[in-house]
């Protein structure tokens, strides 16, 4: 982060984390409690250890970090936000079809488990198939890394099958209130066809209408669906990015979190919103992902980022379950017709090389 942003963010929420003076001591400037909070961020490091650093004590650190994340969440809530227009959505899906040649995307999808130790009298209710503790993260991702969509908090005890039914934007998937654009025309051997806007998601999701996962198995080199798989493969890495810059800057998901469910969810939330804020600053974003840090392609080749160098530390995330599910007959004509485009106008030159 650079100085002017911190600078910019600290005046933002100072009002809100300083503390009045007595005459027995002096308060914790905010400039300090602030900067606590970015550090606990930022490594991971235990009260106890961030104590010694700072010269504050451990039990006050654990009321100041939640406290300036609560703050933070406050005046950054707008960097996360879902489109509310169809012309919105399709600013987003003309940004995935420009950087990832993928048509009619709105966002990949992903989930993680965010591992947690056993919370207080919780029994069985955050334990989860991967014998341990957690909450579960859900969110989508633009074409330019940044979230449009996400929620934390759900108990890990939920199956992988059910988590995605438990959020926000499945109900108004559901209820066709997200104001998707109507279903616009792709050029599939010299005819218009009807397809609509839809998510990119892995095996973990649902195949739907309006959500897209790879075909099952292993295919033959060349074959229509291969190709699919790449090109559908190509436009979701952006979201396993973005959870791999999360974890890789924000080093509290390193290890599993000593705290209890509700603090994990504001720090993730307030985590997720300074991955936004920073992706999107003039003067911080190539100080938090500079280059080489992100997946890039050159002709088709791709080069990974130096995120994935970390991933075998990232303990605290963990996958989605991968679940076999009986698609309708409708999704699965909608992905061969994704298939069919991908396969004739809409390729790409270097795809023959890969698949």
């Amino acid at each position: 982060m650079s100085t002017e942003d911190f600078d910019y963010l600290l005046n933002k929420i100072k009002l809100q984390i300083t503390k009045k003076d007595t005459v027995l001591r002096k308060a914790i400037s905010a400039e300090e409690r602030f900067a606590v909070t970015l550090r606990f961020l930022a490594t991971g490091d235990s009260f106890q250890s961030l104590g010694y650093l700072f010269k504050i004590s451990p039990q006050v650190i654990s009321n100041i970090v939640p406290e300036v994340c609560n703050a933070l969440i406050s005046v950054l809530k707008d960097e996360i936000k879902l489109p509310k227009t169809s012309q919105e959505w399709l600013t987003i899906a003309k940004g995935f079809e420009e950087l990832w040649n993928f048509p009619h995307c709105l966002g990949a999808l992903d989930g993680k488990h965010i591992v947690i130790q056993s919370p207080f009298n919780s029994g069985s209710e955050y334990y989860n198939y991967k014998t341990s503790f957690s909450v579960v993260l859900m969110a989508a991702v633009d074409a330019n890394y940044c979230l449009i969509y996400a929620e934390v908090g759900c108990q890990g005890r939920i199956s992988d099958g059910g988590v995605f039914k438990h959020t926000v934007l499945y109900d108004k998937l559901e209820r066709e209130h997200l104001e998707i654009p109507l279903d616009a025309p792709l050029i599939i051997d010299h005819e218009r066809t009807l397809l609509p806007f839809l998510f990119v998601a892995d095996d973990a999701f649902p195949l739907r209408r309006n959500i897209m996962k790879p075909y099952p198995g292993v295919h033959s080199k060349g074959s229509t669906q291969r190709i699919f798989n790449y090109r559908l493969s190509r436009a979701r890495r952006i979201v396993e990015n973005a959870f791999g810059i999360l974890a890789s800057v924000f080093r509290v998901f390193r290890k599993p979190m000593l705290l209890q469910p509700n603090k994990v969810s504001i720090i993730t939330m307030t985590c997720i919103l300074l991955h936004n804020f920073l992706r999107r600053s003039k003067t911080s974003s190539t100080r938090y992902t500079p280059q080489g840090t992100l997946d890039v392609e050159i002709e088709g080749r791709a080069i990974p980022g130096s995120w994935r160098e970390d991933q075998t530390e990232m303990s605290s995330f963990l996958p989605l379950t991968r679940i076999a599910r009986k698609p309708s007959m409708e999704a699965k004509t909608i992905r061969d017709k994704f298939a069919e485009y991908f396969n004739t106008s809409g390729k790409i030159e270097w795809q023959d090389k890969y698949c």
